[in-house]
């Protein structure tokens, strides 16, 4: 039993280096260098990394060089078998605004080892609030906007179900 208890321990103490000393911010600009090549580029105005988190703060999203967001601060959690990234104060450029709800307030995007092939989404915005999950293996992304606020400027991109509205696309 003793030499369970020390295996577990020694287990433990080795995840939990691994997860302070893993090189997040190292992560990041590798993520950064793949998004590139698919035409979208990030300028981050600091980075600021913890021992389980990385954040982003003034954040210009763009692609292929025209700016289309602009967010105030992205926050990122992992602890490998749990991660977290929540993404505050999304402003829309003015030429998006047809086609994606100006301003968001939140987005979390939550990935869990207990279901590997789906990310869940959770958002609050001008829309109202949305929760919904990105299906890896089918590659489908459904949204269920739970409260509806303005969503005039979306709606030609929305279905009524039989829970209300909701957006899906595969991709």
């Amino acid at each position: 039993m003793q030499m369970v208890i020390r295996f577990l321990a020694g287990l433990l103490l080795v995840w939990g280096a691994f997860l302070i000393f893993m090189p997040k911010e190292e992560l990041y600009f590798k993520l950064e260098r793949e998004l590139v090549k698919q035409g979208v580029e990030i300028n981050e105005g600091a980075i600021e990394e913890g021992a389980l988190r990385l954040l982003l703060k003034d954040v210009s999203m763009y692609a292929k060089g025209i700016e289309i967001a602009h967010i105030e601060e992205v926050r990122s959690l992992t602890l490998l078998l749990y991660t977290r990234i929540t993404v505050l104060g999304i402003d829309v450029d003015e030429g998006f605004r047809t086609m994606v709800p100006e301003h968001t307030e939140r987005i979390v995007l939550t990935h869990t080892v207990m279901a590997p092939q789906r990310i869940f989404i959770e958002a609050e915005g001008s829309f109202g609030r949305v929760k919904g999950s990105v299906s890896l293996d089918t590659r489908i992304l459904h949204l269920d906007i739970i409260e509806t606020r303005d969503i005039e400027p979306i709606r030609p991109y929305l279905k009524q179900g039989e829970k209300g509205w909701y957006y899906e696309t595969a991709f």
